[in-house]
Parts: C-alpha cells; structure tokens; sequence
C-alpha cells in the first residue's frame, strides 16, 4: 500500500468557509456572506483567548530594562504574561532570577515605586494598552525574559491559512458552522453548537502541557 509521505495538510480560509457553508445545507453565493462568514471566524478566534490557553500562542519575549525603568509597554497582541524572570546582564554562567506577580492592588499599596534595586515582583495590567509595572524599579540595565500568550492572528486575505495548530482545524470548521448557522440556518443551530462544543474539547483536552508534576504533602507540625 501506498501512502501520500506528507503531513501537512491545511485548509485555507475560503475553504474552511465553504465548509462551514456545507455544513449548514448551503454554499456562500455572495461576497457579503464571505465577509460575514471572515467575521464570524474572527470573532471566533477572540472566543477561544477566553476560553483558555492555546499552547500554540504562547512564547518567549524579552524587554531591555534600563536604570530606573519600572513601567514597560508590552506588544498590543498580548493577551496575557504567564511568568517573567530577570536575566542579569554581563554574567556568566547565565542568571535568571523569579519574579513574583502580583495583584493591582498589592502594587497600588507599595510606598515608593521608584526606589531602586533588583526587580522582585510584577504587576500586569491587561487594559488595552498592557503593561508590566516592576518593583523594586531597576537600580540597573536587566533583561526581562516572559512568557506570554499572543493573540491569535486574523483570518485576512481569502487565500491565507490560519495561524491555528493542526489539532484544532476540525474545531474551527465545526466552530464556524455554528456562527454562520446563527444567521442564515438556525434550524441547524442546536446540532452544529453540540458538535462545536465537542470538538472543541477534544482539542482542548489534548492542548496542555504534559510534563510530570511531582506533589508533597505538608503535615506541618
């Protein structure tokens, strides 16, 4: 028997629409419900930020401090920074030292934001412009080394994939069925949810980080 050898197989924006399409008993015969259907599969993509984390979005940053720069503006794609080390700078072997992360409002009750020395914690705020407050502010240039999860990119032109992971295309397709359904099969809306709702956690399911953990119990004294 012979097989293909590839293992790449993807599916273009115009194709996963025309899917969902067929899956709700129809083809798009219209540009607007081309555009509509883009929309719905960007709206999509905002969904799925809020559903949790998609291990294909995650990655590492860096951020050159300088002295007594405590306030960063982080990329505009940032939905979230999942940790942060401060790497010091002209040392060898390299050091990478843990920064905690805490909440406004423990930030907000520091007394003095600007007092200088080695970065300790971060607060992150997610409002439409992100930013990381640092404290101590940097008695020093630092590198700041995160983890961070980026947006998922928009659909775009027709002809463009989709910057998804593999696992997660039947999800997508299934996904957009459902949104579309919305608006031109409603009939079909409940079935399409149910097989949305099912596709999506498998993938999700499957989307996680396997490494080992180890537990120990505190029995305290």
């Amino acid at each position: 028997m012979t097989t293909s050898g590839t293992t790449d197989f993807n599916l273009s924006i115009d194709d996963l629409i025309e899917e969902a399409f067929e899956r709700c008993g129809m083809r798009p015969t219209a540009g607007y419900q081309l555009s509509s259907a883009r929309r719905s599969m960007n709206l999509l993509f905002l969904d799925w930020a809020n559903r949790g984390l998609n291990l294909w979005t995650i990655e590492q940053a860096t951020y050159n401090l300088t002295q007594g720069t405590y306030e960063i503006t982080i990329g505009a794609d940032t939905v979230n920074v999942l940790s942060a080390v401060i790497r010091l700078v002209g040392v060898s072997p390299q050091q990478d030292i843990t920064l905690d992360r805490i909440s406004r409002e423990e930030y907000l009750n520091l007394p003095d934001k600007t007092v200088q020395a080695q970065p300790a914690q971060l607060y992150v705020q997610r409002a439409n412009t992100f930013k990381v407050f640092l404290y101590p502010s940097p008695d020093r240039a630092y590198t700041l080394v995160y983890y961070r999860i980026r947006r998922i990119q928009d659909a775009g032109i027709y002809t463009n994939t989709t910057d998804v992971n593999f696992r997660f295309l039947p999800c997508l397709a299934s996904g957009l069925a459902y949104q579309i359904s919305l608006k031109y099969a409603p009939e079909r809306t409940v079935m399409l949810k149910q097989i949305y709702e099912e596709d999506f956690q498998r993938a999700a399911a499957e989307d996680r980080d396997t490494a080992s953990a180890l537990f120990i119990p505190d029995f305290g004294q």
